[in-house]
């Protein structure tokens, strides 16, 4: 293998180590926070989990931003990964759960307007509406699920210790489910712009052939896996605790409700059954697994009370997903002037 094309991929590893290290805490920051579920545990079926959904299902929502920019060289793609990649870390680092999908947006607008490519509006519109509908949609699930809990809690008595066994385990089952979805969903932000050049050649294992979009499936998989393990931890405390207090049984709606609305944003198979049945489907979008889970955390509080929502820490997640993108847009921008110009490379 041609070692630059290494150098390129780089920047969508970094792009991928950053979203494991951000999103992680969409899965499993809830029961973390609540101390049900040990970090060492949860990063484990968090990292194995990523990975399957990243190679079983990662190519629903890899076409959507290959419509919004088509990033044919290979310097365009790296400077639109590391764009969003720095993006992520930047907020990462200040504890805030960001936008991957977010960032990824918003680099590859900055790389239609160096290059002066148009973004399509209607990929973009499709994408812009996502990020209200996201959170919006995740709150009113869990709201919907915490309301069947209380009423079918009521008529059902389980012992105070055999509940909370069955709480953990489900947090564990549904982290694990979660952690499925987040790669099936978001694996197209770390690897989707590298896809149209095809940078790796065919590798043939026996007699199954991995294609060069499968090898970035599982190397994008194996990034955010690592972000889990090396950074996540700080990310899983401001979800978990100082956004709201909740519940185990409330941080375990929590987890499902985003893992039912990332699911539903990337399952082929249910946009081919919505389709089949003459209903409306569901566009197979990268969304915001933060927004996500936030949507659900401040829907169970709001539920409960808004008095227990610290709305200083979600105005900051707040400030923090509209920086995103255009941090992302800027840098990408100026970092392909850089290229171009001081590097001399073909960066469309």
């Amino acid at each position: 293998m041609d070692p630059l094309i290494l150098i390129f991929l780089s920047s969508g590893l970094f792009l991928g180590w950053a979203l494991g290290a951000n999103d992680a805490a969409n899965v499993f920051g809830t029961a973390v926070g609540t101390k049900m579920v040990r970090w060492r545990t949860a990063a484990i079926i968090c990292s194995i989990f990523i990975i399957l959904g990243a190679l079983i299902s990662g190519g629903g929502t890899t076409h959507t931003l290959g419509k919004l920019g088509a990033i044919s060289a290979l310097p365009g793609a790296f400077m639109t990964a590391l764009s969003a990649a720095l993006a992520v870390y930047s907020m990462t680092k200040s504890g805030l759960p960001v936008s991957t999908s977010q960032a990824i947006v918003g680099a590859i607008i900055g790389w239609n307007l160096f290059s002066g490519n148009p973004t399509d509006t209607s990929t973009l519109t499709k994408i812009l509406s996502t990020w209200i509908i996201c959170p919006v949609l995740s709150a009113i699930i869990a709201v919907t699920l915490f309301k069947m809990h209380k009423f079918t809690s009521k008529r059902i008595k389980i012992h105070m210790i055999m509940a909370d066994a069955y709480t953990r385990l489900a947090l564990i089952i549904a982290g694990a489910l979660g952690a499925y979805s987040l790669g099936a969903n978001n694996i197209a932000n770390v690897i989707g712009v590298f896809i149209p050049g095809e940078p790796l050649p065919d590798l043939q294992v026996g007699t199954f052939i991995f294609s060069s979009t499968q090898q970035l499936f599982l190397l994008g998989g194996l990034a955010i896996a690592l972000g889990v393990w090396t950074y996540s931890k700080r990310v899983m405390m401001t979800v978990g605790n100082n956004l709201g207090r909740l519940s185990a049984n409330a941080a375990l709606i929590a987890v499902i409700s985003h893992s039912i609305v990332l699911f539903m944003f990337a399952s082929r198979g249910l946009e081919a059954w919505l389709a089949g049945n003459g209903l409306p489907t569901i566009p197979l979008v990268p969304v915001s697994s933060s927004q996500a889970v936030v949507g659900a955390v401040v829907g169970i509080s709001i539920l409960q009370g808004a008095a227990g929502i610290r709305w200083s820490v979600l105005g900051k997640i707040v400030v923090g997903w509209v920086v995103t993108p255009i941090a992302a847009c800027a840098t990408c921008f100026f970092g392909l002037f850089f290229l171009q110009n001081v590097f001399g490379l073909v960066v469309q």
